[in-house]
């Protein structure tokens, strides 16, 4: 398993509570980090989840199982204390928490830190069928295997406009806690945050502790910083049950959902944070220290480096008036790119792949005989719905992938005592 994220984490325990001990002695999580952390840049002590800690890494499959987060905040003595706040949303950090406890409480699913995957490539037998894959880690070591599951995200999008300005101006929100630490807090920046979603919203509020001098902007396509779709009804488009439903849609089916869901989860905010932000502008407006500055129906269409500073030029989309915008740096809220990994890619060159396509289980179709498989998780949005790339289906999706693991296992065995007979 590639990455140990909440993705193969469930995997790894639903593998070890699968009752075939020799399935899980024989599975190995390798991370590139030293450590499991989730959202690991973005773990602001006041971030929550947004969804219910009931959708940890197991509760929809086994509400029994030892590894709940329930179970980790009563091995921890911090039950009482969670209860008491009254709420289905725990702070990021405490998830974060309680992934790596699970990491640490696996009994028989290894995991191999420092350990970052550069390369997977097939093996194949004297009959040209995929026996297998070899994996290359950094460093050159090399971990031979039969099965691979791919539980590494999409890839950072950093929009064309701005891949031409120097690294040291640029933030990710994926890098922004290590790349923010390394910023004297006493400078007076100008940082410019693009984009109008959850990260985006997170990296300009931190902005305010994180740079106390700074004078932060927030430049957004849209009409304004917006709420998350929440109504109940569309939110059971993100019951477990519904990926069999969407996994049989006609084709133009699922890019109505598909569209029509993308403000449950993108370009939008949780409403109670939508609150603080708006709370914020309010007293620095009422009070006279107006410091921060929101930008909306505004796109950015030139960045250009000079030698002390980053020039922006702003479209106003209301009147398309251009304007220059000086800043010393710019940090994206711009989210994934919507394509496979580039490490996906990269393995479907090598197989001759021009399309890569998964199961209902999640496995990739190779084009030909196969003992050895591939398995994607979380990138699976245009087949399995909207939900694939959150953690509202880990604990059913780690399911559905353990099944098809043991009864591929358990057809070859079967006939192999097929053969032994005849």
């Amino acid at each position: 398993m590639i990455g140990a994220g909440p993705a193969n984490l469930a995997l790894a325990v639903a593998i070890e509570e699968s009752g075939s001990r020799e399935l899980a002695q024989s599975a190995l999580v390798l991370e590139q980090h030293s450590d499991v952390k989730w959202q690991r840049n973005l773990l602001f002590p006041w971030a929550r989840s947004q969804v219910s800690f009931l959708k940890d890494l197991v509760t929809l499959r086994n509400p029994q199982s030892r590894y709940s987060f329930l179970n980790y905040l009563h091995e921890q003595g911090q039950l009482d204390e969670f209860v008491n706040l009254s709420t289905f949303n725990p702070y990021r950090w405490q998830l974060s928490d309680y992934q790596q406890w699970v990491a640490n409480s696996l009994q028989h699913v290894g995991i191999r830190y420092n350990a970052r995957t550069e390369r997977i490539a097939p093996r194949f037998g004297d009959d040209g069928s995929i026996v297998g894959w070899t994996v290359t880690l950094a460093g050159g070591d090399i971990v031979r295997c039969r099965d691979v599951v791919i539980g590494i995200g999409r890839d950072a999008h950093v929009p064309e406009v701005f891949r031409n300005l120097p690294a040291d101006r640029v933030i990710h929100s994926t890098q922004y806690g290590a790349r923010i630490a390394q910023i004297p807090a006493d400078r007076p920046l100008r940082p410019v945050v693009i984009g109008g979603a959850q990260s985006a919203a997170e990296m300009f509020m931190a902005l305010h502790k994180d740079l106390p001098l700074c004078e932060p902007t927030i430049v957004l396509r849209s009409v304004g910083l917006q709420n998350y779709q929440t109504s109940r009804f569309v939110n059971e488009l993100f019951f477990p049950s519904f990926v069999d439903e969407f996994y049989s849609m006609l084709p133009e089916a699922r890019e109505q959902v598909l569209s029509e869901m993308h403000l449950t989860n993108y370009a939008g905010l949780a409403p109670p944070f939508l609150e603080e932000i708006y709370s914020m502008l309010y007293q620095q407006k009422m009070l006279g220290q107006q410091r921060s500055v929101v930008r909306p129906l505004t796109e950015v269409v030139g960045a250009h480096a000079g030698a002390d500073d980053v020039l922006l030029e702003l479209r106003d989309r209301k009147t398309g008036k251009v304007e220059p915008l000086h800043c010393d740096l710019v940090l994206l809220g711009t989210g994934y790119e919507p394509g496979m990994p580039a490490m996906v890619r990269d393995l479907a060159g090598r197989l001759g792949l021009e399309e890569v396509t998964v199961s209902r289980r999640y496995r990739v179709d190779l084009g030909k005989p196969a003992w050895g498989a591939i398995y994607l998780q979380g990138v699976n949005e245009r087949t399995h719905g909207i939900a694939d790339s959150l953690i509202s289906v880990l604990a059913h999706r780690s399911q559905d992938i353990t099944t098809d693991l043991m009864d591929r296992r358990a057809a070859e065995a079967g006939l192999a005592t097929e053969a032994k007979t005849a």
